[in-house]
């Protein structure tokens, strides 16, 4: 087994990660900004060197899944320097750190690379067509991806990017900066107003079957490779805001419906022919089973 370290690993991706490499018997450290008391854990932030830095000299790593970042799209408009700190300067950081310990390095993008981009996004199009990403978290994870790239070739790291996709379900807690799933769910759930951009569409993928697939990589790491993990669970927006009003037994009273938002990717179907393939990825939690398991779990945190 694997010893193992998880940036971000409270996160909504990274704690549910951090439980499914323990449960295949891997040594699972993780790194992350608030206090807390778990056993085998590094208060971090990842965008200061020196921070990261005593980790490294604390112990080594085979894999580093680096999930540390900030999350969203408005979330790095609102707060750019925040995020361009964590996102850009962070993956820098682990990158130096890369190349003088010598461990793998699993890296957290975002189907957000794919920016303007309308047609079947396999994992070649951003290398090959000409696509503008349409916001700063975008332009973030690919400048991040191309970090990766140039230090692969000029120092031999190895590192595996995976491309996430509208990645949704119980664990994910509610702000207006977290997915589309989360903010509709909650706000259903508490009779709030909310608005739908009903031109977009989103392949869904729940957080149990990105997670099983996350951590398949330690077990079929491919140095360079890059997979999206996503479903094929292709939908209209209105469609899973239907969805949740159905579950909840409600109206769309209260739900503006807007059409097209600027500087927001359109559509969102990807290939996944790569992950299934190499990493056994298995999407097959359908909207239909994974709103009712995500609703279900804010009731319970919320107390609704």
């Amino acid at each position: 087994m694997s010893d193992i370290l998880v940036t971000g690993g409270l996160g909504a991706v990274g704690s549910p990660l951090v439980d499914e490499l323990e449960s295949r018997g891997h040594d699972v450290w993780v790194a992350d900004l608030p206090w807390n008391e778990r056993e085998k854990y590094y208060r971090v932030d990842v965008s200061e060197y020196r921070q990261l830095e005593r980790v490294f000299a604390d112990r080594e790593f085979d894999y580093v899944y680096h999930l540390g970042a900030e999350f969203g799209r408005n979330n790095g408009e609102d707060f750019y320097e925040t995020m361009w700190q964590s996102n850009a300067t962070g993956t820098k950081n682990m990158i130096r750190l890369q190349q003088k310990h010598d461990f793998r390095m699993i890296f957290s993008s975002s189907s957000e690379v794919y920016g303007d981009y309308d047609g079947l996004m396999e994992e070649s199009v951003p290398h090959e067509k000409p696509v503008r990403q349409l916001n700063d978290y975008a332009i973030s994870k690919w400048v991040n991806e191309m970090q990766i790239l140039n230090s692969a070739d000029r120092h031999d790291t190895e590192t595996v990017r995976v491309r996430l996709f509208n990645t949704y379900g119980p664990g994910e807690y509610y702000s207006e900066y977290r997915s589309v799933v989360a903010k509709f769910c909650y706000r259903a759930l508490h009779d709030e107003p909310y608005h739908v951009y009903d031109d977009h569409h989103r392949s869904f993928t729940y957080i149990g079957d990105t997670v099983n697939t996350l951590a398949n990589v330690v077990d079929n790491f491919k140095p360079g490779e890059v997979y999206n993990i996503a479903s094929t669970d292709y939908r209209n927006i209105k469609e899973l805001s239907d969805l949740i009003l159905d579950h909840l037994g409600k109206d769309d009273s209260k739900v503006e419906y807007r059409g097209r938002e600027e500087h927001n990717t359109l559509n969102k179907k990807a290939s996944i022919e790569k992950a299934k393939q190499d990493l056994d990825h298995d999407p097959s939690t359908s909207l239909e089973e994974g709103i009712p398991k995500t609703i279900e779990w804010m009731k319970d945190e919320y107390d609704v």
